[in-house]
């Protein structure tokens, strides 16, 4: 068999699992112990982002002409890539999260709703917390004004009953 029929299967692999992604965040895995690999891969997947290692060639063939082409510039060395399909900042969090205890996690860079963005910008992305946080943030700040509208007409009928 040829070397192409091997490959192309992992190539289409990459395609399908970044196809429709939300983010995708290139990193340099070089000097993680197997200890650290393994904390790092449990918390990437319960927050729900998917994490491989491939060649940086089947990556490169399977990003062009698509929205991940810009990763191209950062496939040297060893590199694993981290992919979420439903929380943009996922990724970008669980990764720096991570990096503060073991600094051999080097990120390189990613791309989050089709817009690329470098070391430094990833890191800004990281501290905006998950979806359902800012929901509940939201939701808090709508419910608080009416909870509050309910205490003082709630006070004022009392009030009421009582000069009565």
């Amino acid at each position: 068999m040829a070397k192409v029929e091997l490959k192309k299967p992992i190539i289409e692999e990459i395609s399908e699992l970044l196809e429709g992604a939300a983010t995708a965040v290139v990193v340099d895995y070089r000097g993680l112990t197997v200890a650290q690999d393994t904390d790092l891969r449990r918390q990437l997947r319960e927050a729900g982002v998917i994490y491989k290692v491939y060649k940086n060639t089947m990556i490169n063939f399977a990003i062009k002409g698509t929205d991940f082409e810009d990763l191209a510039q950062h496939l040297a060395g060893p590199t694993a890539i981290a992919v979420c399909k439903d929380d943009a900042t996922a990724a970008a969090r669980v990764l720096y999260q991570f990096a503060k205890n073991a600094e051999a996690l080097e990120v390189k860079g990613g791309i989050v709703d089709g817009v690329y963005y470098d070391e430094a910008g990833l890191k800004m992305i990281s501290n905006i917390p998950s979806r359902e946080v800012l929901l509940s943030k939201l939701l808090g700040s709508i419910q608080s004004p009416i909870t509050n509208f309910a205490r003082v007409i709630k006070q004022i009928a009392e009030k009421d009953e009582e000069a009565a």
